[in-house]
């Protein structure tokens, strides 16, 4: 089974002043972590902020495009791994290292 981790930063960047979303400390347990992750990943990336975002709307045949996230709330997604995990509670213990590892909220969803 697929899982999506998404690393939820609830402002511990822009409090501190950083741009990155996490501190040398934190990337440190992230590449530990990630390195005991073998052969379950699929895919992981930082994301950048939130400000970087463009939403584009291309519905109805009409082209709208926004500088900026889509909803402007405190927790963004900073980053993320797709995993192939045995199961579900499998993948609860390994969001719950994750979230030990990045100092942050995951969530975790299942992928159909």
């Amino acid at each position: 089974m697929q899982f999506l981790l998404n690393v939820i930063d609830d402002g511990q960047s822009q409090v501190a002043g950083r741009t990155a979303s996490a501190t040398q400390t934190e990337s440190d347990a992230v590449d530990r972590f990630n390195a005991g992750l073998g052969d379950a990943v699929v895919f992981a990336a930082g994301v950048s902020a939130p400000a970087d975002a463009t939403v584009v709307d291309g519905r109805g045949g009409q082209e709208s495009r926004s500088s900026g996230p889509a909803s402007n709330t405190p927790g963004y997604v900073a980053g993320f791994w797709v995993l192939e995990l045995a199961d579900a509670e499998t993948a609860l213990r390994t969001a719950t290292e994750a979230s030990a590892a990045c100092n942050r909220r995951i969530e975790l969803r299942p992928i159909l």
